[in-house]
């Protein structure tokens, strides 16, 4: 007969029914403190053993309880169960996520498939001064800065894409080839080179966190959530901005039922207000390795051109503007703080695109930034460049163009160019020059064609929309 005691927080313990079998395994199994799990859940595991203990001294359990109690105080404190991401017991958060988000169930940290050992643990930080290892110092929860192998933003992506071409299943318990994990923080796990396999709860500490304006590729996009990690936590990998906006981007993730490369919404579907970006601290610059050396150098972000700003991005675009026919607007440089001249330079090159408005406001964007890199569009003056396409042959007249009660000739020509790229489905009559809800959803059509959503696909052409249908 059992104690009284437990019906009010267990089951009998020597219920042998597999709910509570497993409820007491993965009470008694639940990830440590340290580990990153959940305080609760290691006391709930405490309180467990101590109750199915006297269980069986004073109630007699039975055979079944002496089995469970055998197996939860043989099993190493630190080890993760089969389920070892599952964390039970009442949430220390007191905004805890919803029941929402991606259903991405993890396992926990451990060493790489195949390889003997735990996974990575702890170990002395690297001094921000010098990125060595701080002699007698140790702060828990960063890794070791031996432990981090260098790796560039091309590697990170080229091993991304492996994943993806490979078509990996989703899964918390089965291993890939290379080792890793085949659930989400096992996918970054491996496209970060990290030496072991992590979860949501533990890869914060191989990256810094950094502003989502300052996202690069290689960079990743994080929401652990600590009440339960296998309700929404989730991870993927920054890609590069899908639209001029930075709405969105292109996201390299490993969820149900295999690896992905997928236009996303900024942050994520769900939840995306509690994803934060991390940059991986082994990141180094030079040799691109994964073979991206044809890829345009990413955009630095906003924050690094305008009054006041002073830094080596300003140089290079300067540079690149001289180049593409902005000689005659310096006097000197250009160097590296901002100027009139850069301005001037930079709303000469957009304008030469075609752009007016908020589009030709000389402060560069990711599209700019796009256009002077990889030579691609029209130089100031007219000629074009080494990549440029029939787009600059009709050039964006600015969004201005395309609204309700708005009535001219582009708006003609954006619905003749929809129809003969087969999205004119939505026109009765037409299309003509004046806009239309017809008009509006046959962009946004064409849009969520590309892979966007969002703000991204809301059925307006800007400057990125128009060059593509054009091109």
């Amino acid at each position: 007969m059992s104690v009284p005691v437990f019906e009010e927080i267990e089951p009998a313990a020597d219920c042998a029914c597999p709910g509570c079998a497993r409820q007491r395994r993965d009470l008694a199994l639940g990830l440590p403190v340290r580990a990153g799990g959940h305080p609760a859940a290691h006391g709930a595991r405490r309180a467990l053993v101590l109750m199915t203990a006297a269980g069986v001294v004073l109630g007699g359990g039975g055979a079944d309880a002496a089995t469970a109690l055998s197996r939860a105080t043989d099993a190493p404190p630190d080890a993760p169960g089969e389920e070892a991401g599952e964390v039970t017991g009442e949430a220390a958060d007191p905004d805890p996520a919803p029941a929402v988000g991606p259903d991405t169930p993890q396992g926990g940290r451990g060493p790489l498939h195949g390889a003997p050992g735990p996974g990575p643990e702890p170990a002395p930080a690297a001094t921000p001064a010098t990125g060595q290892p701080a002699t007698g110092q140790s702060v828990p929860g960063q890794p070791a800065t031996d432990a981090l192998r260098p790796t560039t933003r091309a590697e990170i992506i080229e091993r991304a894409k492996l994943w993806v071409a490979a078509q990996v299943p989703y899964s918390m318990e089965k291993y890939w080839t290379d080792g890793y994990r085949q659930d989400c923080s096992g996918y970054i796990s491996m496209a970060w080179n990290l030496r072991g396999n992590e979860w949501t709860g533990s890869l914060d500490r191989f990256g810094e966190k950094i502003a989502r304006t300052d996202l690069q590729p290689g960079d990743i996009l994080l929401f652990h959530n600590p009440a339960d990690p296998n309700r929404g936590s989730h991870v993927t990998i920054f890609g590069g901005w899908a639209d001029a906006t930075h709405t969105s981007y292109v996201a390299y993730e490993q969820t149900k039922p295999r690896t992905r490369k997928k236009v996303t919404p900024l942050a994520y579907w769900e939840n995306s207000d509690r994803y934060v970006a991390y940059r991986y601290k082994g990141v180094v610059a030079g040799g691109t390795g994964g073979g991206e050396s044809a890829e345009a150098p990413p955009f630095p972000g906003a924050a690094k051109f305008g009054p006041g700003r002073s830094n080596a991005y300003v140089t290079q675009l300067g540079r690149l503007l001289v180049a593409r026919g902005a000689k005659k607007f310096y006097a000197v440089g250009p160097g590296p703080l901002w100027t009139g001249a850069d301005r001037r330079a930079t709303r000469a090159f957009q304008q030469a695109q075609g752009w007016r408005g908020k589009e030709a406001d000389g402060l560069p964007g990711p599209h700019t930034w796009e256009l002077l890199v990889t030579g691609k569009g029209r130089s100031i003056g007219g000629s074009s460049g080494s990549g440029g396409s029939s787009a600059n042959a009709v050039p964006f007249p600015g969004r201005g163009s395309f609204r309700p009660g708005q009535s001219n000739a582009y708006v003609e020509k954006l619905g003749k160019q929809l129809v003969k790229r087969g999205f004119g489905k939505h026109y009765v009559s037409g299309p003509g020059p004046r806009w239309t809800e017809a008009d509006r959803r046959n962009v946004e059509a064409f849009q969520r064609a590309q892979g966007w959503r969002g703000g991204a696909a809301d059925g307006y052409p800007g400057p990125e929309t128009w060059r593509r249908l054009f091109r």
